[in-house]
């Protein structure tokens, strides 16, 4: 199925205002309500890691933390196809969206009220109880793309990204109140807001999608079944994965992503705050410009590459330019008092390269996974693909902060590092590609 439904991908009218007019039933409501995440989630992470900082921890505890949540997330994704399964889509979203962003929404905004010294305690609690949300990710992928055509799922994942990415206008927003309160009771009241939308957002999202006929199917097989026998089960899946070049490669693309992802995410802000000294009040700003740029692309140069030459030139060019964002932003030199106009000029190219390339990758990543599953074993298959991810991705988080604190510029190094292999896998996958399947 893997290889037929990549080449129809290159086939059809990949247009997205196409594509948003066509969305019905589930896939409606799981795009029309992403924006609510944007104006939760995606006004404190940009803040996240000089939040911490300014806490009290070190680059290196940082580092060890977003390890922490990695590990949790290994657990619960390999949980997360037979939690999916037992109690079905919409009541694990709604459980565990609860459970991965509304708790740790409280947690992370009560940890400015403890003792520094119990700071990276409240933190690693919150990671840990935030791990739940690879739980959400099964169950929300399914409620997304079952009963969905196999070459309609690259623009069903842009419509989500672009969907999250709208939020990048209210940035400034972040911006006004860090200026006004300063930086850590500016980011506590952000923690506040999100558990309020992200509660809104479950509500909304349980009352207004229905359970999957396979979602309905799965619940009948696995009812009455052991939680033993359930994950005994894995074997089979783990068989079929085996036998498919294309899942194979498609959990190297996420592996690879994620690693740079977890790496990049936690410790641009930290160079472009503590080396390129850009003042706290504008780092909300440059992921609103990166946000509005993978829009831009979304809408113009991705829906025609993935039109006219499949998902291998979209996976070169993705990992290339990617790698040439990270590398630049390593290279910037550090400027004496406050950045210069060469240093934001750099840091703008910076967001042109990495709004591409994390636009593009973000979406075949995703992409690559769900075409690639077995309709039968989509919860499964899925959640172990997200434990073998997670258990590659977790040491990045640690190893990252370990080379920040040697030296702030070398966590990119290692994330160009990390997307040149992914631009060198992509060329040996598609030298060798598997035949096609009836």
């Amino acid at each position: 199925m893997g290889r037929t439904a990549e080449r129809r991908s290159t086939t059809v009218d990949n247009s997205l205002i196409r594509a948003l007019k066509d969305l019905r039933g589930n896939q409606r409501a799981c795009v029309l309500t992403e924006p609510m995440w944007g104006l939760s989630m995606n006004l404190c992470l940009p803040y996240a890691s000089v939040y911490m900082l300014a806490l009290g921890l070190q680059d290196a505890r940082i580092g060890l933390l977003a390890s922490i949540g990695l590990v949790s997330q290994t657990v619960w994704g390999l949980l997360s196809g037979i939690i999916t399964d037992k109690l079905g889509r919409r009541v694990t979203l709604a459980i565990f969206d609860t459970a991965a962003w509304c708790i740790p929404c409280l947690i992370w905004a009560a940890a400015s009220l403890v003792a520094p010294q119990w700071a990276f305690w409240v933190f690693a609690g919150a990671s840990l109880v935030n791990g739940t949300w690879q739980v959400t990710q099964n169950a929300w992928d399914c409620l997304l793309v079952e009963g969905v055509a196999a070459e309609r799922i690259p623009a069903m994942y842009s419509l989500v990204l672009v969907a999250g990415n709208l939020s990048a206008l209210l940035a400034p927003i972040a911006a006004v109140m860090v200026a006004q309160f300063s930086l850590v009771p500016a980011v506590r009241i952000l923690y506040l807001n999100a558990f309020v939308v992200m509660s809104a957002k479950v509500v909304l999202l349980y009352v207004i999608t229905r359970e999957t006929e396979m979602g309905l199917i799965r619940k009948r097989q696995t009812r009455g079944r052991s939680w033993w026998g359930e994950l005994a089960g894995y074997r089979q899946v783990l068989a079929l994965m085996r036998r498919s070049r294309g899942t194979k490669f498609a959990i190297l693309v996420t592996f690879l992503v994620g690693a740079a992802g977890t790496v990049a995410g936690t410790f641009w802000q930290i160079i472009v705050s503590q080396k390129l000294l850009v003042p706290d009040a504008w780092l909300p700003l440059f992921p609103m410009v990166r946000s509005l740029l993978a829009i831009a692309f979304y809408f113009t140069l991705i829906p025609r590459l993935t039109k006219t030459t499949g998902f291998k030139t979209p996976l070169l060019a993705g990992f290339a330019v990617y790698a040439a964002g990270q590398a630049l932003v390593a290279v910037i030199p550090a400027p004496v008092a406050g950045p210069t106009a060469a240093t934001l000029a750099g840091l703008g190219v910076c967001l042109v390269l990495d709004g591409f390339g994390l636009a593009v990758l973000s979406m075949l990543a995703e992409s690559l996974v769900a075409i690639h599953a077995d309709n039968n074993e989509r919860s499964r298959v899925m959640a172990v693909q997200r434990t073998v991810v997670m258990l590659a991705t977790a040491p990045f988080g640690w190893i990252g902060g370990a080379l920040s604190s040697v030296n702030r510029s070398w966590p990119f190094l290692l994330t160009t590092a990390l997307l040149i292999v992914g631009l060198l896998s992509t060329i040996v996958y598609h030298r060798h590609r598997e035949p096609a399947r009836p």
